[in-house]
């Protein structure tokens, strides 16, 4: 064999190694405070975002986002389909707790349908939060509205 295609031969090796090692790692959402906040824990995928999240700049509020439960870890859970409030959903989960929200938070950075995400969940939503809910959904699916109040990304 030629030094050329040794050369060839050792660079595709090194570019599918390095390929290989960049995916991300798979990761269940499962953490210390996803687990044991709230009064259930989920798996579920995000089914839409209807309409555009609207800047913070104005005020607080929670947008309610229509999620597939994939599987239920803790708690009971009514439906195959819940309706979650997610408090200014345009903040990554680490940075969105303040005085009014408490304790919220998690991994996930950013919004997008057809993820599927780790939450810890309380319901009624209106128990644990009293402002501004954008509701795409009101008049057309009467499910309970469930606080989120921990969301990790899942990474399959």
């Amino acid at each position: 064999m030629s030094r050329y295609a040794i050369t060839l031969v050792a660079a595709a090796l090194g570019a599918a190694l390095c390929c290989t090692s960049c995916r991300r790692q798979a990761d269940d959402g499962a953490d210390p405070k996803v687990t044991a906040l709230g009064s259930a824990e989920v798996t579920a995928q995000l089914v839409e975002i209807r309409d555009t999240f609207p800047p913070n700049n104005l005020y607080d509020y929670v947008y309610i986002l229509k999620y597939a439960v994939l599987e239920v870890h803790r708690g009971r859970i009514d439906g195959k389909t819940i309706l979650v409030g997610q408090y200014n959903p345009l903040k990554p989960r680490a940075q969105a707790a303040d005085a009014r929200s408490g304790e919220i938070g998690g991994n996930l950075k950013k919004f997008a349908a057809g993820d599927i995400h780790r939450m810890a969940l309380d319901t009624p939503l209106d128990d644990y939060y009293m402002g501004p809910i954008i509701n795409k959904y009101h008049g057309q699916d009467d499910s309970p509205l469930y606080w989120a109040v921990w969301t990790n990304q899942v990474i399959q």
